[in-house]
């Protein structure tokens, strides 16, 4: 899943707030069948995402926490940069189309704000192998002029 990332409207509402902090925050990457159409502007939760693919190897209901943030200002490009390192699911028959990252608190998915998604022009898919989800480096970025 190389294709465009895009912030979901909330997401990065939420980001500027100050209710999602990118350096101390649980984030998690789950993935979803072409079924799902992502709505930039009126999704906000993990409870507006339908279609999730189904537990399958090392992929299980709610996806991956992702790990090594990095959360960088270049001055070069005038841009905040944020970037995860990408999540493999191992053992995996998984058909995906979309990939949606969100806050994880642990709880109800009514509770976990969306922070931004990524779909491809077609389906990836991996049979009982290794499912990687490649994030580009930086994921999401801000522009500051």
């Amino acid at each position: 899943m190389a294709g465009t990332w895009k912030w979901y409207g909330n997401g990065l509402l939420n980001a500027l707030k100050g209710n999602i902090d990118f350096d101390t925050d649980t984030f998690k990457l789950m993935l979803t069948s072409s079924a799902y159409t992502p709505d930039q502007d009126a999704h906000d939760f993990r409870n507006d995402v339908t279609n999730e693919v189904g537990a399958s190897g090392t992929y299980a209901s709610g996806g991956a926490t992702l790990s090594g943030v990095s959360v960088t200002y270049d001055s070069a490009s005038n841009e905040a940069r944020i970037s995860w390192a990408s999540p493999s699911f191992t053992s995996a028959t998984i058909t995906a189309r979309t990939a949606v990252i969100y806050k994880s608190r642990g709880g109800a998915s009514s509770a976990d704000e969306l922070v931004a998604y990524c779909t491809e022009s077609a389906d990836v898919s991996s049979t009982a192998g290794t499912f990687t989800v490649s994030l580009p480096t930086p994921t999401l970025k801000i522009t500051a002029a």
